[in-house]
C-alpha cells in the first residue's frame, strides 16, 4: 500500500467494502460452523452467529457443546474486530469527506483571490455555459457565481473556478475579486436581476467592462444607465439569424463557418495595435499582412471609434486602431506578435 492510496479520497470507501466483505465470510464459517458442531438448522446456525457478532446475546438456541463454546468464543472476537474496523472506517470517510471540502473550498477562494484581469461570469445557465466553454477555449481566466440548485455538479465538470452565492450581493462580488477583474458578464435569470448585478459591479470597479444580457428590449436603456458596456439580447440575435439563414443563406453559412466552426480552421480575430508596433504608421499595402501571412483585414475599428469596412490598401494603421482579420487560426494567433512589435514576419 503506497501513501497516494491511503490519501486517496476512495481508500476508506474501499476499506468499507473490505469490512462488509469480511463480514459476510465471518457470518457465513459462523453460519457452517454451528450447522456442522451443534447439527442446528440454517436459519437457527445464522441467528445464533448474528446475535453472537453483533454481541446482543439474546438466547442461544439449545444446550451447546464444549466445542461449541470454543467455537462461540471465536466468533465473538472475530466479530467485535470486525464492527470496530467498520465502525473506525465509516468514520474515517466521514471525517476525509469534511476535511476534504474544507480543504478543496480553501484552495479554491485561494485561487480565486490570486486571480487578476479575469472575468466574472454571473449565471451558469445555457447562456453561461456557452460562455464560460468560449473562455476556456481561448484561455481566458474565470469566476463563475451562480447559486441555483444542482449547479455545483456541471461547473465542477467543467472544470471552472466557482462561488456558490447570489451575484446581486456585493460580497459575493467582492470575493470573486471584481475589484482586479477585467470584466463581468452577468446573464442571471430575469433582466431585474442584471440590471442589479450591473449597478452593483459598477459601484464597485468603475473601469470594469461590463456585459449583460436582456430578455426585453425596454431593459437594455436601463442596464446601459446602470453601467453596462454592452447588451445582448440572445432572442433578437436568434431570430435574427434565423431570419438570415432564410434569406441570406449563403451569408449565413459563410458566417456560421468564420465565426463558430472550428473545425475548418478559419476564425475572424481582432488585434489592437500598440506605439511599439512595427506597422504603426504603415499603408495596409506596405504591412505585407495580406502577402506574407495570408490574413484578410476585412475592417479597421480606428482609436476614435470609427469603423472602416473593407480598408483600402492606402489605410494607413495606427497605434490604437484595432484591425479585424480573418484567416487561418495559426496566421490570426500570429498577427498580435507582429503587431506589438515582438518579432519580425511583416513590414516595410
Amino acid at each position: 500500500m503506497t501513501q497516494s492510496d491511503v490519501t486517496s479520497p476512495s481508500f476508506p470507501i474501499r476499506k468499507i467494502g473490505k469490512g462488509f466483505g469480511i463480514l459476510f465470510v465471518v457470518l457465513s464459517m459462523g453460519t457452517m460452523g454451528y450447522m456442522l458442531i451443534e447439527k442446528w438448522s440454517l436459519l437457527d446456525s445464522l441467528y445464533m452467529t448474528v446475535i453472537t457478532i453483533t454481541t446482543v446475546g439474546y438466547r442461544e438456541m439449545g444446550p451447546m457443546s464444549p466445542a461449541g463454546m470454543v467455537f462461540t468464543i471465536f466468533v465473538v472476537f472475530s466479530g467485535m474486530g470486525l464492527i470496530i474496523y467498520i465502525l473506525g472506517a465509516v468514520a474515517e470517510a466521514m471525517v476525509e469527506f469534511q476535511l476534504g471540502s474544507v480543504l478543496g473550498r480553501r484552495k479554491l477562494l485561494s485561487k480565486i483571490r490570486s486571480m487578476k484581469n479575469h472575468y466574472i461570469i454571473c449565471g451558469f445557465g445555457r447562456i453561461g455555459k456557452i460562455i464560460c466553454r468560449e473562455l476556456k477555449a481561448n484561455h481566458i481566466p474565470m469566476v463563475v457565481i451562480d447559486n441555483g440548485p444542482g449547479v455545483e455538479p456541471a461547473m465542477e465538470q467543467e472544470e471552472t473556478p466557482f462561488l456558490r452565492g447570489d451575484a446581486t450581493a456585493e460580497e459575493v462580488l467582492l470575493e470573486a475579486g471584481i475589484e482586479k477583474a477585467r470584466g463581468l458578464v452577468s446573464v442571471v435569470r430575469s433582466d431585474a436581476d442584471n440590471v442589479f448585478v450591473t449597478m452593483s459591479a459598477r459601484g464597485l470597479n468603475p473601469n470594469l467592462f461590463i456585459l449583460s444580457r436582456a430578455e426585453e428590449e425596454h431593459t437594455e436603456k436601463k442596464l446601459m444607465r446602470a453601467g453596462a458596456n454592452r447588451v445582448v439580447m440572445p432572442y433578437h440575435i436568434g431570430g435574427q439569424k434565423m431570419a438570415h439563414a432564410i434569406i441570406k443563406p449563403v451569408v449565413s453559412d459563410f458566417l456560421e463557418l468564420t465565426v463558430h466552426n472550428r473545425r475548418i480552421g478559419l476564425e475572424m480575430g481582432e488585434v489592437l495595435v500598440n506605439g511599439k508596433s512595427q506597422l504603426n504608421g504603415v499603408k495596409l499595402a506596405d504591412s505585407g499582412i495580406r502577402q506574407q501571412m495570408d490574413v484578410i483585414i476585412v475592417a479597421i475599428q480606428k482609436k476614435d471609434g470609427e469603423m472602416r469596412f473593407n480598408p483600402s490598401s492606402q489605410t494607413q494603421i495606427e497605434a490604437g486602431d484595432t484591425l479585424i482579420a480573418l484567416g487561418e487560426s495559426e496566421d490570426i494567433s500570429r498577427l498580435p506578435n507582429i503587431l506589438s512589435g515582438e518579432t519580425g514576419g511583416a513590414g516595410k
